[in-house]
């Protein structure tokens, strides 16, 4: 660290030392030119009215107010008894760049102004000259150049502070944009693994079930129903395998085939994986079909089979009815069941799967509600808007 540097150091950690250096040097400049010039010094008290007026310089920035008012006075009293100008003459000038600093513009210039007129006429007064002398005019040019000094000073690091201010909002914003992303990416990787696996596992369930159920008494029987879980299995990895693949990032080294979003066009398949796992279900398809935007066909897809494995796990045994309507600038997503047996969490539609339906239906600023039916059962439904289709 150089010597200069570590000087700075020292006059951040401790302003007082520069105020003394300066007053100081102010000082010893005033005694050298009255030792040159010794009519400059009439009067044997100078040098201790001196030293008076350079150490306001150690108020100023603690009492700036009462910094400027004892050296203006000082200077005053100076002049008066017949004092010359001097080193002397910078000290309340420098009081009043620190005081300009603090204060707001019309006030800094109404005080310099204010100042620079008085000490103007104690010199126009105590020297005999009009008020176009060059002492008077110098005078009261310099306190004006304090102000305007000072001020400048304010307003730039005003706006510097302004500057810094906002870049600080816009990188807490950024940050907070960053984080809001991650969230969402985090639920939205959430939701597709849940989707992506509770349909598949919760046929494996069943259909384990259902073998270890036959496995002695009817072995054909038990032996397809592995069939189905071997099947269930494959279904599931291949699908988890899509969905992480979509997360690994270009270049990893490993090429991976996506596999199209799910769509309406594949409920079919979907309803099959059901009533081939022993699940009743009925399917009714209400209006003209037509292919509806990728992310609307994956949510109404999604729902769909969130809501079928709700059944399976929630109501086994109860009989499902899924309705598809396509409307205008709408479709209209229904599954209903008769089944009774709901746990507390399903029922008040706070289980996990019903919150990423929900969630579904949301991303494509649709609605959703599920609940109890009056006469028995349960139904889950979800209103999707379809963009660019006006709704009737």
């Amino acid at each position: 660290m150089s010597a200069l540097t570590e000087m700075r150091r020292r006059l951040r950690s401790h302003p007082w030392l520069g105020n003394a250096a300066l007053g100081l040097t102010l000082y010893t400049g005033t005694l050298v030119s009255w030792s040159k010039s010794p009519d400059h010094a009439p009067w044997a008290y100078a040098p201790v009215l001196g030293a008076l007026i350079c150490g306001t310089l150690l108020l100023q920035r603690r009492w700036p107010w009462a910094a400027l008012g004892a050296s203006a006075a000082g200077l005053a009293v100076h002049f008066m008894l017949g004092g010359q100008r001097s080193s002397l003459d910078a000290v309340p000038v420098v009081v009043m760049y620190t005081l300009a600093l603090r204060l707001p513009r019309r006030r800094a210039w109404a005080v310099g102004m204010g100042v620079a007129l008085l000490m103007g006429a104690v010199r126009a007064i105590s020297s005999g000259q009009s008020w176009l002398a060059p002492d008077v005019l110098g005078q009261v040019a310099w306190f004006g150049m304090a102000t305007a000094i000072g001020d400048a000073t304010r307003s730039r690091r005003a706006y510097v502070a302004a500057v810094e201010e906002r870049a600080r909002r816009a990188e807490e914003t950024r940050e907070e944009e960053a984080e809001r992303r991650v969230m969402e990416e985090r639920l939205r990787i959430a939701r597709e693994l849940h989707d992506v696996l509770a349909h598949q596992i919760a046929l494996i369930n069943v259909q384990a079930q259902v073998a270890a159920h036959l496995l002695d008494a009817e072995p054909e029987q038990a032996r397809q129903a592995l069939g189905h879980v071997r099947h269930a299995g494959r279904e599931a990895l291949g699908e988890l395998r899509a969905t992480v693949g979509l997360l690994r990032r270009p270049g990893s080294g490993e090429e991976l085939v996506a596999e199209p979003s799910p769509s309406l066009d594949r409920l079919p398949d979907l309803l099959g994986s059901f009533t081939g796992a022993g699940q009743k279900v009925d399917y009714l398809l209400i209006g003209d079909a037509r292919p509806l935007p990728a992310p609307v066909e994956l949510a109404a897809f999604r729902i769909v089979q969130e809501a079928l494995t709700n059944v399976s796990k929630h109501a086994p045994g109860a009989e499902a009815d899924v309705r598809i309507t396509y409307g205008a600038g709408k479709v209209v997503v229904e599954v209903n069941d008769d089944g009774a047996g709901r746990d507390g969490e399903i029922a008040l539609g706070v289980g996990h799967g019903l919150i990423g339906m929900r969630e579904r239906a949301l991303s494509v600023e649709g609605t959703f509600r599920a609940g109890p039916l009056r006469g028995g059962g349960f139904q889950v439904r979800a209103v999707l808007p379809v963009p660019g289709e006006e709704a009737a």
